[in-house]
């Protein structure tokens, strides 16, 4: 009797948090205030150590494979790999856990759009934690969502966004998250963010997987890809390395 009611109690509390996050909004977990300083940063490009991976060359897309499967259909041209709307979400071939990740990218020049559909793409850490790429000059939007920000979880300390159609990077020191053999968190994932060679992220701590309604949780997971996203926007990449650690 007491398995029935324990098993009944369990059924009835699963159907209560389906129905709480169906109900649930993308801006309830918007966060608007503090914003960020506007800064202006310097100028930094870093050619890739000895000891690193290179995953895009800009000649092809090679590392990289759809996330859906088979071969990348994002655009190779001048150096550079640009989103092609609705070809999806792109990833590396090979996984990876703890890494220095270094990546380049652009926003368009010509701005359409304003707040989050302006130059939307973003870089996911292990497939599931995403580093925003936006356009964020002279372009509110909510402190969470903005480029340097880890998506709806962690505000970059400033803002050191170029103008549109300047090159940008990332530089990004990765601590994967450890899960116990039961599937609990031992450790979460942790990150550190320059934008434009400045501070933005100081070994944060990550309260999950990025969620676009909902509150972010941890599923145990091991090594895994470096996605980028397609958001319909033209935002292009190039100069990317990564050295695991």
């Amino acid at each position: 009797m007491r398995t029935l009611l324990f098993s009944a109690c369990t059924l009835l509390s699963l159907a209560a948090a389906a129905q709480s996050k169906q109900a649930a909004k993308p801006e309830d977990t918007e966060v608007w205030d503090p914003v960020p300083k506007v800064i202006t940063a310097g100028t930094e490009i870093l050619t890739a150590p000895s000891d690193a991976i290179i995953l895009f060359n800009g000649k092809n897309l090679d590392s990289w494979e759809s996330e859906k499967g088979g071969p990348a259909k994002w655009d190779v041209k001048n150096d550079a790999m640009t989103v092609v709307k609705g070809a999806g979400v792109i990833k590396t071939k090979q996984t990876f856990e703890d890494f220095q990740l270094h990546i380049e990218w652009r926003t368009p020049a010509e701005v359409k759009g304003e707040s989050q559909g302006r130059g939307n793409s973003g870089i996911f850490m292990q497939e599931q934690y995403e580093l925003q790429v936006l356009d964020n000059y002279d372009n509110r939007t909510y402190s969470n969502g903005q480029a340097g920000s880890f998506y709806k979880q962690k505000i970059p300390l400033v803002n050191a966004c170029k103008k549109p159609g300047e090159w940008q990077t990332y530089d990004v020191i990765w601590t994967a998250p450890r899960f116990n053999n039961d599937g609990s968190l031992k450790s979460p994932a942790r990150a550190t963010v320059l934008q434009n060679g400045v501070l933005v992220q100081n070994n944060v701590e990550l309260e999950g997987k990025t969620e676009y309604i909902g509150k972010p949780t941890y599923v145990k997971h091991g090594a895994k890809s470096i996605a980028l996203q397609d958001h319909g926007n033209p935002v292009s990449f190039r100069n990317i390395w990564i050295r695991p650690l």
